[in-house]
């Protein structure tokens, strides 16, 4: 009766150490997986992850106004590859800060420098598919009939486009584009 009980003990404590272990095992590779995806820089200070979406965006979610917080003078490939992706973005703007405007209803955007409501609203197409530019599958807009504008993700709070977006920064290479919503 006593050696039942040993071996029922040895036998359920083997059974629980390799769940415990199977599970740790996962845990590991889900975060591994997941950290891999996922690229860091610094904004402000302030640490931020831009992973690229996959699948396709819904188009309500650019609507709104966003400040430009960061701009990297590179595409995300090699924003993703750099080891030290610093933020040199430095706003030329006395008081208040760049914006852009959606309206997706609409499927216009406009951006406005220094807060100056001065520009004039641009049309766009949006699409999910292999854009002409980067050869990808990927979410982008289409605006001018030869400007590709590559959506990386759009959180609640923030929003990463790479491409000719706003012609201040083209000049200085900057390609990617950090955001952060206004209202």
């Amino acid at each position: 009766m006593r050696v039942d009980k040993i071996g029922l003990i040895i036998l359920t404590s083997f059974l629980l150490t390799s769940c415990v272990v199977s599970t740790v095992a996962k845990v590991v590779t889900t975060t591994a997986k997941l950290g891999y995806s996922v690229v860091k820089g610094t904004v402000k200070g302030v640490s931020w992850a831009v992973k690229k979406a996959e699948g396709k965006i819904d188009e309500d979610r650019l609507n709104g106004t966003w400040k430009v917080v960061g701009v990297y003078n590179g595409t995300f490939e090699q924003f993703s590859q750099d080891q030290n992706p610093e933020n040199n973005f430095k706003t030329e703007c006395a008081e208040g800060s760049d914006l852009i405007e959606f309206k997706s209803k609409r499927s216009k955007f406009k951006p406005i420098y220094c807060e100056s409501d001065e520009e004039d609203w641009i049309k766009y197409k949006y699409e999910f598919g292999k854009n002409p530019q980067t050869k990808e599958k990927e979410n982008y807009f289409k605006y001018n009939s030869s400007n590709y504008v590559s959506i990386i993700d759009v959180t609640s709070k923030t929003m990463v486009l790479e491409g000719n977006l706003m012609q201040r920064y083209a000049f200085t290479g900057g390609k990617l584009f950090l955001f952060e919503k206004v209202k």
